[in-house]
């Protein structure tokens, strides 16, 4: 299973001059809880620098008592973005966000490009799944048998 396959490939992103109220705007409009900073610099590309999640607003700002209207989405991005190539394995990105510590990871082609993001929440959803259609198989097999034997 590869990463290209699951990858939720509409990413919100923003640039790095972004006000970071634009940004927590982004998040409330989309329902997210990150955006991705591409670098603008890149003509018609989409490199991520960096990425900015709901709780860096809260933490560096909010909670301080900080006026978050002073910083742009370069001032609170975690950067360098940890990113996962498109033809990784699943279990590839599962090693590199349990190594990392992170939930979410940015997805590029092999140019470096945004091609979507996979996040811990996919994963977990996918394996849910997997391990559903199996539970479904051990408990429809005995009837199956039975079936066959009557």
């Amino acid at each position: 299973m590869l990463v290209r396959d699951y990858a939720n490939l509409n990413v919100i992103c923003c640039e790095a001059d972004t006000p970071i109220a634009d940004v927590a705007g982004l998040m409330r409009r989309y329902h997210i809880g990150d955006v991705i900073v591409v670098d603008a610099q890149q003509e018609g590309a989409r490199v991520p620098i960096g990425i900015v999640t709901d709780r860096d607003i809260l933490v560096e700002t909010i909670s301080l008592g900080v006026d978050a209207k002073l910083f742009t989405a370069s001032d609170l991005m975690s950067a360098p973005v940890t990113t996962v190539q498109e033809n990784a394995s699943l279990g590839e990105a599962s090693a590199l966000m349990r190594g990392k510590r992170i939930r979410r990871l940015p997805v590029v082609n092999q140019a470096g490009s945004l091609f979507g993001i996979i996040t811990a929440d996919d994963v977990l959803n996918l394996i849910a799944a997997e391990l559903s259609m199996i539970a479904g198989l051990i408990v429809e097999q005995p009837v199956r048998e039975s079936q066959l034997r009557k």
